[in-house]
């Protein structure tokens, strides 16, 4: 008698079965973790792309900023050599300006000391100090010298004028005066100085 054991027979197939679906399991985790691991590297990739080229992009910036910076340097220095110049410049007008004045000066005080002169006088010195100039003359009369005294204080060129000395000198010929004068001189073109301020302890003008 002849017997088939079907059991047997039904066994490899069903097995088969099963091991299919594990395979396929296996191959979609091997795809998925290729997938994964390809789109790390690109991100990876473009990651370190963007750093290098915001890194050359920053180089490029930061040569530029250098090479503006040493411009501005060099004009940096011709501004203040420019500054330089101007001060030194301003020095000299402002001394060729005083000298200027102190030429005019003396200048205008003689003219307005021979314009003040009287008749029958004449000068033998004049010297400076300051502002006060000490004149010695002669003349033949003492009236000359007020007549002198107050022609100069007349001149807007002159303050006070002070007579220092006369003596009268006998002489067949017409008596000689000899006189010294101080005259403090002043400057009619010069700005009118600032009244001085009261101080923080006086009591507020009424």
């Amino acid at each position: 008698m002849i017997r088939i054991n079907l059991l047997a027979v039904d066994r490899g197939p069903t097995q088969k079965k099963k091991a299919s679906p594990a395979v396929t399991s296996a191959q979609r985790v091997t795809i998925g973790a290729a997938l994964i691991l390809l789109s790390t590297l690109l991100t990876v990739g473009w990651w370190f792309w963007s750093l290098h080229t915001e890194s050359r992009r920053l180089d490029e910036e930061i040569s530029r900023a250098e090479v503006e910076a040493q411009q501005l340097r060099s004009v940096l220095a011709s501004v203040q050599k420019f500054e330089t110049e101007k001060a030194r410049l301003q020095q000299r007008v402002s001394l060729i300006e005083q000298l200027r004045r102190g030429q005019t000066g003396p200048v205008h005080i003689l003219d307005e000391v021979s314009k003040a002169l009287p008749d029958r006088m004449w000068l033998l010195g004049m010297s400076q100090r300051d502002k006060d100039f000490t004149i010695e003359g002669r003349t033949t009369s003492l009236t000359g010298v007020s007549d002198f005294v107050a022609n100069l204080q007349a001149s807007p060129w002159f303050g006070p004028v002070e007579i220092l000395d006369t003596a009268v000198d006998a002489n067949p010929a017409g008596d000689i005066v000899r006189f010294t004068l101080r005259a403090t001189s002043k400057n009619p073109d010069a700005a009118p100085a600032a009244p001085p301020t009261a101080g923080r302890g006086a009591p507020p003008a009424k």
